[in-house]
């Protein structure tokens, strides 16, 4: 059972954790790999509203996902695009990156060499992964505006999607861990975390939300 508190404390970091952008048109969107294929289906839906010409669907395999994408992250998500509406034109895919900073760098030099000219990126993502994604985008792609999007739902929905809440707070815990070491170790610009959520991010911490902290 998780407390009022923790359930309290995981609401405030869900919602620090998207940038709450207003969406406009980009050059090119990136959907960034992950176990969830809703990244996938956002991203259909937002080429369909107009919202860029150009897909990236970047990701390789890992522990949590070779059982549900054993062909890559990438390649499963191109492929719900496809059966979505999205022309095979329009989708490219970086199959090899295993963190976030090799889902922009990868993603990068692929859209390069395809003569992309790219001033604006949509970022696709996990609700939860959103600052993250911005923050590492922001370091690695200078000059290049970013606008974080992912699939609208509620914090309560999305436990309700993955099936446990102690697995999404780990994983809420874990994306604020990062943002506060990272920038440290050169992986992404340091974004400011209020205190109320730093406070509840060390409460979550010490009520034992730690599968997902780095050493």
């Amino acid at each position: 059972m998780i407390s009022e508190q923790s359930w309290a404390d995981a609401q405030l970091l869900w919602d620090f954790h998207q940038m709450h952008h207003e969406l406009r048109p980009c050059s090119v969107a990136l959907g960034l790999g992950s176990h969830d294929l809703g990244v996938a289906e956002t991203t259909a839906e937002l080429y369909k509203r107009g919202m860029m010409p150009l897909i990236v669907f970047t990701g390789a395999t890992s522990a949590t996902t070779r059982e549900q994408m054993p062909r890559g992250e990438a390649v499963h998500y191109r492929e719900r695009a496809l059966e979505l509406g999205v022309p095979s034109s329009a989708v490219l895919v970086e199959p090899k990156a295993r963190n976030t900073g090799e889902n922009i760098s990868f993603s990068k030099a692929l859209l390069e060499e395809a003569g992309a000219e790219v001033s604006s990126v949509l970022l696709v993502s996990k609700p939860y992964e959103e600052r993250r994604a911005y923050a590492t985008a922001s370091k690695l792609w200078p000059g290049v505006e970013f606008v974080s999007a992912s699939t609208p739902m509620t914090f309560d929905d999305y436990v309700e999607t993955i099936g446990s809440a102690q697995l999404v707070v780990d994983m809420l815990v874990g994306a604020l861990q990062r943002l506060l070491l990272y920038p440290d170790k050169g992986f992404m610009i340091r974004l400011s975390v209020p205190d109320p959520v730093d406070e509840a991010y060390a409460r979550l911490c010490r009520a034992g939300f730690s599968s997902r902290l780095v050493n």
